[in-house]
């Protein structure tokens, strides 16, 4: 997976296509995303301990990566990522817009 956490991506597809947002938790594994403000579903939660309140909680759920495109923070474009090799060996994430190094 080419996304990581504190990424900002724009989503895609669905019903918040267009929204920009910091990426809260990657999960590889299952390829999907937390992102803030995105997928957002409300929970009914009930007070656990004395003096704590109980009502409705809003949670961001997880998002498919394929759903969402990684915005530049050089140039300020949704772009897809490139791989390229430095000099002293490292493997890089570049912008495929303005060749700079995410």
């Amino acid at each position: 997976m080419k996304l990581k956490k504190d990424d900002t991506v724009i989503v895609l597809s669905g019903k918040d296509k267009g929204k920009e947002g910091k990426i809260l938790r990657a999960m590889p594994k299952t390829e999907k995303l937390i992102v803030e403000g995105v997928n957002v579903a409300t929970k009914h939660q009930k007070p656990r301990r004395q003096g704590e309140l109980g009502g409705k909680i809003q949670i961001e759920t997880p998002i498919y990566a394929c759903k969402v495109q990684l915005v530049c923070p050089k140039c300020n474009k949704p772009t897809r990522v490139a791989h390229k090799i430095l000099d002293d060996g490292t493997k890089t994430r570049v912008c495929k817009h303005c060749a700079e190094v995410i």
